[in-house]
């Protein structure tokens, strides 16, 4: 196996406003807290504050929520108040969804080894954030296998953390190599959040990841003094905003757009989103409605019916958990980036950002085809005009530009050009204009010439395109289209592969050539 790395920047795959925060832009500073470095996390460690009576209530939660699995983590480290925990978050996926995901747990496990062992002092606890509350179903209820889509159809509703995985088992059936960890999880929990929190024990339990479920009453109530300035103030609506504008002036695109009230109405089967109008609250799509002293009153005696939006859930996060570190995508980082400002006026400690391990794997009959092609792995992530055109001009015996040709045209011009003037002074215009005429059509036959000798080549041009969409499915990339088991169903080192070959602080994008 070869590991190969390369710049972010380099494989054209990533926002101007994540590579600027990535290369620590000045102009962004204001908007993110430590950088994700040895040192940012120092400093991190020093201003992270946590109550003793949050982290009693998260050991405890977290006890109820693992107490029916055979093995159990060691979940009494988190009660130590020198320990913290690094994060990353997802939907909860069936079958781990793409790749990308374990790609995440992955560096958030590779991160807290890093830090333990540049901090011997204290001890550092990896987690996944579960989005069980999520009520996106459609994003969730499918995976690709070996080119086919396999996809969950339900007609539940609501959270999707809540729903009976149990309806997978005809999908599991279409598959007759579905491991048995998968199949076990789905066909014995009663919800979708238990069967992913079993799974990821069996996957990464050994590596000290721990799966958390907020979807708990215990840990809203926690949250509770913020879900009651968001509906009655509408403080994190102002201060996202503020942030999202000034984002904008500067040339960059925002991802999120903050609400007046940032939170969904949450019970079985129903998360919609909670509105004010004429002073009554409202649920939508439903019937239901409060007045304040009535959604008051709900929030004080089951705050487990209100739900974070993309707003204040990384609030939410930062509040019930010790933590360092949020590890996100591409598009998740950047976002992160407009709620400095809510953070900031809850007086809840801004998390290092960091970005995800991000990796191309290529298999040994790939690996062959870009050796036949002398095919470089720069050249893998150009675009394929641009990987067409220079595969050409590189395997070419002929010379294909008519550069050359089109400089001594422009002398002869010159010369045209200083006879004309001297005769006729308005004659300038038509010389240039014959002149420009000719180099459009050099233009012209230097791509048909270019064109012609793509044909000569056509077989190889067809398999360095048929090897490009292999490698990048649908013009995507590989991680954000191909599952797990692609890789570890022959492959069962695949993900022992990964943790041993990742560097959760090195931000290269990651080719590993098997």
């Amino acid at each position: 196996m070869q590991v190969h790395r390369l710049p972010l920047r380099q494989t054209n795959q990533f926002s101007a406003l994540f590579l600027d925060y990535m290369d620590q832009a000045s102009a962004l500073a204001e908007y993110s807290g430590n950088f994700p470095n040895l040192e940012g996390f120092a400093k991190q460690i020093e201003q992270k504050s946590f109550s003793d009576e949050n982290r009693k209530v998260l050991v405890e939660v977290l006890k109820q929520q693992y107490q029916n699995l055979t093995i159990q983590p060691d979940l009494d480290i988190l009660a130590q108040p020198n320990t913290f925990t690094v994060t990353t978050g997802h939907q909860l996926n069936i079958f781990t969804g793409p790749l990308y995901v374990v790609y995440k747990m992955i560096t958030v496990i590779n991160l807290a080894k890093s830090l333990k062992k540049a901090y011997p002092d204290y001890n550092f606890v990896p987690v996944y954030w579960m989005a069980t509350e999520d009520h996106d179903f459609a994003e969730i209820n499918h995976f690709s296998l070996f080119g086919k889509k396999y996809e969950w159809n339900t007609e539940q509703k609501g959270a999707v953390g809540r729903m009976n995985p149990k309806e997978l088992e005809a999908l599991i059936n279409e598959f007759t190599d579905c491991p048995e960890v998968f199949k076990s999880a789905y066909l014995e929990k009663e919800t979708l959040s238990d069967a992913v929190r079993c799974y990821i024990q069996e996957l990464f339990g050994a590596e000290g990841l721990i799966c958390i479920d907020a979807d708990d009453r215990q840990l809203k109530t926690l949250f509770s003094p913020i879900i009651k300035d968001d509906l009655l103030n509408h403080s994190a609506f102002a201060k996202v905003q503020a942030t999202s504008h000034a984002l904008e002036s500067l040339g960059y695109k925002t991802q999120i757009a903050p609400r007046e009230i940032n939170f969904f109405y949450l019970s079985n089967g129903v998360r919609e989103r909670i509105v004010k109008e004429e002073g009554i609250y409202k649920v939508l799509n439903t019937e239901l409605q409060f007045s304040e002293e009535e959604i008051l009153a709900l929030l004080e005696t089951q705050p487990e019916h209100f739900s974070p939006n993309v707003v204040l859930r990384p609030v939410y996060e930062e509040v019930i958990l010790p933590n360092l570190a949020y590890i996100g995508g591409p598009s998740e980082v950047p976002y992160w980036l407009q709620l400095k400002g809510a953070f900031d006026y809850y007086g809840v400690t801004f998390p290092i950002l960091m970005p995800r391990n991000f990796a191309l794997v290529v298999n040994k009959a790939s690996a062959k085809k870009m050796e036949k092609l002398d095919l470089s792995i720069e050249e893998l992530y150009h675009d394929e005009i641009t990987l067409r055109k220079n595969f050409v001009e590189k395997h070419s015996e002929n010379s294909l530009s008519l550069v050359e040709e089109g400089k001594t045209f422009s002398v002869i011009f010159e010369e045209i050009l200083a006879k004309a003037i001297k005769i006729d002074k308005t004659l300038e215009g038509a010389v240039k204009g014959e002149q420009q005429k000719l180099l459009n059509s050099l233009d012209h036959l230097e791509k048909r010439l270019k064109k012609a000798e793509e044909r000569n080549h056509e077989t190889e041009v067809n398999q360095l395109l048929g090897l490009k969409h292999k490698l990048f499915p649908n013009g995507s990339s590989q991680e954000r289209v191909e599952n797990l088991l692609n890789f570890s169903l022959n492959n069962s080192e695949f993900i022992s592969t990964l943790l041993n070959t990742f560097d959760a602080l090195d931000f290269s994008y990651y080719t590993i050539v098997e």
